[in-house]
Parts: structure tokens; sequence; C-alpha cells
């Protein structure tokens, strides 16, 4: 039925939990930071964070008035950017170190959905090609890749930090294809979020499959797609677009 198959992470293939609301990540990130010679207060380190993620924002948007609002940072940048704050000099591995404990204090649990490794499978059994379009932070998002197996699965990686753009804007969906030289017509995205995942692609000119889940946005209007799994039984799936 297709070749290629793009898959969101978060909420399709992932399960994941994450908070980063809670005052005693922002206090564990300022001692982190102070050890470091960078002293923060936790309230000081949140207000400073938030402001660096907007101001990076910003300077996509005027870059690439094309994304629209639909533009992503590399929060390695941020980080990097509270030390210099502080007239604080580090190398690229604390930075690596900084965005691994910012992700674990952050998650609250994490774990794959029953029925991936058996779709991801059958997959490569019958000779697919498999993707992952996410919106994400690869440093963080590799990480968690590796812990659960799945980086082995996938033929092309595509993550929105690396690009400054996200989903659901078509330039995002068309780096992809033209990256790898995928046939739209061959191709189907498969995700739980139906803007990002299902109006995106429609935009872009490729079939979906939508997956609901329990952290899938409310579903206002249309859901602009032939396929899709409302009880979030990642075994259906197969049966719907794997021939």
């Amino acid at each position: 039925m297709f070749k290629n198959y793009i898959f969101d992470l978060y909420g399709t293939l992932i399960d994941i939990n994450t908070d980063e609301g809670n005052k005693d990540l922002w206090d564990k990130m300022a001692l982190y930071y102070s050890y470091k010679g960078a002293d923060y207060s936790g309230t000081e380190f949140h207000r400073e964070y938030s402001r660096l993620c907007r101001d990076e924002k910003n300077k996509i948007k005027n870059l690439h008035p094309e994304y629209k609002n639909n533009v992503d940072i590399k929060i390695e940048k941020v980080f990097r950017t509270l030390f210099e704050l502080k007239n604080i000099t580090v190398e690229d591995s604390e930075i690596f170190n900084v965005c691994t404990i910012f992700r674990c204090f952050s998650t609250k649990y994490i774990q794959l959905y029953d029925g991936v490794i058996d779709l991801l499978e059958t997959l490569k059994a019958k000779g697919k090609k498999i993707f992952l379009l996410s919106n994400a932070q690869r440093a963080f998002t590799m990480n968690e890749l590796n812990m659960l197996g799945l980086t082995k699965y996938f033929d092309g990686i595509f993550i929105s930090s690396d690009k400054e753009v996200c989903k659901p804007c078509p330039h995002f969906y068309n780096g992809l294809i033209e990256e790898y030289g995928l046939d739209k017509r061959e191709s189907i995205m498969i995700g739980n979020d139906y803007k990002a995942d299902i109006n995106g692609s429609k935009r872009a000119g490729i079939k979906s499959l939508y997956i609901h889940q329990s952290i899938s946005p409310e579903i206002r209007g249309k859901l602009n797609t032939k396929w899709a799994v409302m009880d979030g039984d990642v075994y259906k799936i197969k049966k719907l677009i794997v021939k």
C-alpha cells in the first residue's frame, strides 16, 4: 500500500509525561548551575530560560517569515547562554549533560505504547522504509530513542530543533521528503495530533493516519484523514495501512 511510513514520536510511539511547570525542576537546575559557578535562584533561572527561549524563537521568525509561527530552537543555545550570562564558559560536553539532566528532572514517566515494536518489526520485515518526523529537541530525543530501542528502526530521523521549523508547517514535511528522495504518493504520516500531524501532512500533500491517545489534543472540526484509530490501539495500524 505504502513504501514509506513517517511517524510522529511523542504520543504516537512513545507515551511520555513531562512537567516543566514544577518549581522543584527550576530550583534543581539553578543548583546545578551554581555548582558550576553560575549562581542562580530557581526563580531567576526559570525567568531567564523563558526569556531566552522567546528571544531565540523571535530570531528565527525574523529570518524565516515563511515558517510563520511554526519555528523551533536548539535548546542547547539557551542552556549555554545561561552560563554565559554569569560569565562562565563550558565545553559542549557540559551542555549535553545539562540537557540530559533537565530532561531527567522534568520527565514523570516515559515508555513505549503497546504494539510499537511489533508494528516496526512488521514494517521492516516487509521491506518498508521508516522515518521519524518529530517536533522535538535532538538533545532530549536521541537519548530516549536509544534507551527505548527505537533508533535502529529508522531509515531517517528528522527533528524540528535541527531544522528550526516544526509541524504543521509544510516546509518541515517537504524537507524530509527532499532529503530522503521520497515519493509523496508512496508515503504516509502516522501521528496523534490532528493539527500538527494530520492537517500538516495534508497541506504538504501526504496521506495520513490518525491515532488518538490520552495526550492527543481535542479534535476541533473535521479530521482530515481516511484512516483513524480512535482507541489508541497501535496493533490496529497494521490492519489499516500495512500490506
